[in-house]
């Protein structure tokens, strides 16, 4: 017989793991570009590219970001749209 889920089960989100989180810099920087221009995923990426390029976080280029673990490479995506979720998704 398969298990029935209760609303409990459905509507509780788990805490997100600590490497899932970004340092709060990166989480700072991610809830300016959103201010500036509230989009989603993916579309946030270009704002994201765009602020960083022209320093306009704290004067900070992809160089300082990356210091803090921000990546714009190809193979960080999946990092960094899981760091954009944690930060944007309303706290319960």
């Amino acid at each position: 017989m398969a298990e029935r889920l209760t609303h409990a089960d459905v509507s509780a989100a788990p805490e997100p793991a600590a490497e899932d989180r970004p340092p709060k810099e990166v989480a700072d920087f991610i809830r300016f570009c959103h201010r500036r221009r509230p989009a989603a995923w993916p579309e946030l990426y270009d704002v994201m590219c765009g602020i960083a390029a022209r320093r306009e976080f704290r004067g900070w280029g992809p160089e300082q970001l990356g210091e803090r673990g921000l990546t714009f490479a190809l193979w960080g995506m999946p990092r960094l749209a899981t760091w954009v979720r944690v930060t944007l998704e309303p706290s319960t």
